[in-house]
């Protein structure tokens, strides 16, 4: 008895899956739908940048030496004239003090012959000669001190050591930059726009700038220059950004940076992949599928804007099905608020 009704039941639940099935088969299809919305659109150009000092000045030595002080490192505030590092200078101290004797021996040489040549018990060409050996002396002296001076990094402004290259003891090459400063100007973003995008990139527009180092921010910042020659190779320009005050990414960090090239206020919105080929569009009226052209505006990475061909009130079928044909009895499945992009 009890493989009997086993077999009912499962005949029966048989009959039911088949009876389900066909039903499937001749009930409209089921498509999701998004209501147009108002909202800001933004279309903007995607570009990655580079935080960077706006005015960066390298130091070096202008004369190979050994390193042999350090006054300053990563970080600090210095003035203008602060001595920031010092090279190893001995043979060259020891020179000068040899020279400043010989300055002091021809300065008392000098006067010494001044004095005879006004008595007449030398010739006036023997004067002249003091008074050459003792420009001599001193141009050698003046001539040594500016070599001792090229090793001795001074700061020519008020700014911040942002990099160091060199430790105590390590030859420095003549003109291998110790210090990068940033002075002068705040920092800003250096950002490479693609040479198809330029052309909508104007200074004075805004730029929307993330960092992963910020995840739940958003800084705004402005375009300041475009630079007039692009870069062959990559394909790209420069463009410069201003950051806002208090601005919190360091310098050499990467920012993504989108430049607003056209924003809407209060503008009609779809999602983007609501819209088909020729900006199709696929409405639910009457739970049928019926065909609209859009003329649309603003096209953003979501939403696109719409500035004719539909109402605030139409069932827009999203994503757009390439299987759906005008007529085509559908259920609309429960509508997709989206939100502005």
């Amino acid at each position: 008895m009890n493989k009997k009704i086993s077999v009912i039941i499962i005949f029966l639940a048989f009959i039911a899956g088949g009876v389900f099935a066909a039903a499937q088969q001749f009930l409209p299809k089921t498509v999701s739908v998004s209501v147009p919305h108002r909202g800001v659109a933004i279309k903007a150009v995607y570009a990655t940048g580079t935080v960077e000092p706006s005015v960066m000045i390298p130091l070096a030595p202008r004369a190979t030496g050994r390193l042999s002080s350090l006054e300053v490192d990563e970080g600090d505030q210095v003035k203008k004239g602060d001595i920031l590092a010092r090279f190893e200078d001995t043979d060259l101290s020891a020179a000068i003090e040899q020279i400043m004797a010989q300055v002091d021996l021809a300065k008392k040489e000098k006067t010494r012959k001044e004095i005879l040549v006004k008595r007449k018990f030398i010739s006036a060409e023997a004067y002249d000669k003091s008074v050459s050996d003792l420009t001599v002396a001193e141009a050698a002296l003046k001539e040594a001190q500016a070599r001792q001076s090229y090793l001795t990094l001074i700061a020519p402004e008020d700014a911040t050591i942002i990099r160091r290259d060199g430790e105590i003891g390590e030859v420095i090459t003549a003109n291998d930059p110790v210090f990068y400063l940033s002075c002068c100007a705040p920092i800003r973003i250096s950002a490479e726009v693609d040479e198809e995008d330029i052309v909508h990139v104007l200074k004075g527009q805004k730029v929307l700038i993330q960092s992963d180092a910020f995840p739940d921010d958003t800084f705004e910042g402005k375009v300041i220059a475009i630079t007039p020659k692009g870069d062959p190779t990559s394909r790209s320009f420069r463009v410069r950004i201003s950051v806002p005050e208090n601005f919190p990414m360091l310098i050499g960090m990467t920012a993504e940076t989108n430049i607003v090239t056209n924003e809407s206020e209060n503008a009609i919105l779809i999602p983007a992949s609501a819209l088909g080929k020729k900006n199709a569009v696929q409405v639910v009226t009457d739970h049928k599928i019926v065909m609209k052209t859009v003329k649309i505006g603003t096209e953003g990475k979501d939403q696109v804007e719409i500035i004719r061909g539909l109402t605030e009130t139409d069932l827009v079928v999203s994503p757009y099905n390439n299987e759906l044909e005008a007529g085509q009895q559908v259920r609309a499945k429960t509508r997709v608020t989206t939100g502005a992009k």
